[in-house]
């Protein structure tokens, strides 16, 4: 939320820091006549005839149904509305909201859970044959997802981030995590356990355009998992930058909740 709040305030101010190499065009990325990313052409492959997910990425905010960047939070609250909580669960959420979202895990510097990371700001994949890299610009924190067939780990030390496998059904990449530490917030401050599991599917429609659907499944706070759509677009002549949160992090103390 502060982020956010922060990109609101300062607005135009913020624009250049998008892109830190500003007459470095990426290679490979289909162009206009007027030399601007086509991002409607065709889906990149990789050698072995795989989707290419690789690029750097952002909330496709035109697909979200809210304004932009200042209303995250409205966003991930109408996906919470959706949840299908068990009671505890439910004023859980309720008392975050009526407290503007105080302690949320932006709020304290706290990753958000794995397919929320990075919020609003940027996230790069590198995809590999047998492992995808996800790094996230907020928190300067990364996934990696594992593709060489092995299981998730059975007893694993609890993770913010959790771990991650995945495989591929045609054209869609579907990830599975657990293993996480039940101290992440899910959209609009709903709780999560240790029990948490979440699965993605990612497909990329086109050269621009990244489909996302996650499910989430914690049956000690939900009646049934639950399933919600967050797309992303490809931002092809832009660089993550370093952001760690604690080094300029002055808005906790002045949060007031209700």
């Amino acid at each position: 939320m502060w982020r956010a709040l922060l990109i609101l305030a300062l607005g135009p101010a913020l624009l250049p820091l998008a892109a830190q190499w500003l007459t470095v065009r990426a290679r490979g990325i289909p162009r206009l006549a007027n030399g601007e990313p086509n991002l409607l052409a065709p889906a990149p492959k990789t050698a072995d005839g795989k989707p290419d997910l690789s690029g750097t990425w952002k909330l496709d905010q035109d697909r979200l149904g809210v304004p932009k960047v200042s209303n995250f939070q409205t966003f991930v609250g109408a996906l919470a509305d959706r949840a299908p909580f068990q009671p505890a669960a439910s004023a859980i959420q309720r008392a975050a909201r009526e407290n503007n979202y105080k302690d949320s895990v932006e709020a304290r510097c706290i990753p958000w859970a794995a397919p929320m990371a990075g919020g609003p700001a940027p996230w790069k994949i590198l995809q590999m044959p047998e492992l995808i890299a996800i790094l996230y610009e907020d928190f300067n924190h990364f996934r990696q997802v594992f593709l060489d067939g092995r299981a998730l780990p059975k007893d694993p030390t609890p993770a913010w981030l959790g771990y991650s496998i995945g495989h591929w059904e045609q054209d869609m990449l579907v990830i599975e995590s657990s293993g996480f530490n039940g101290k992440i917030d899910l959209p609009g401050g709903a709780p999560s356990t240790e029990a948490l599991r979440i699965t993605e599917r990612y497909r990329r429609r086109d050269f621009g355009h990244l489909e996302r659907k996650i499910t989430i499944d914690d049956p000690t706070l939900y009646t049934r998992p639950w399933t919600y759509s967050i797309d992303a677009i490809l931002t092809p002549d832009d660089e993550l930058i370093e952001n760690v949160c604690i080094e300029g992090e002055r808005d906790h103390v002045h949060l007031v909740g209700k």
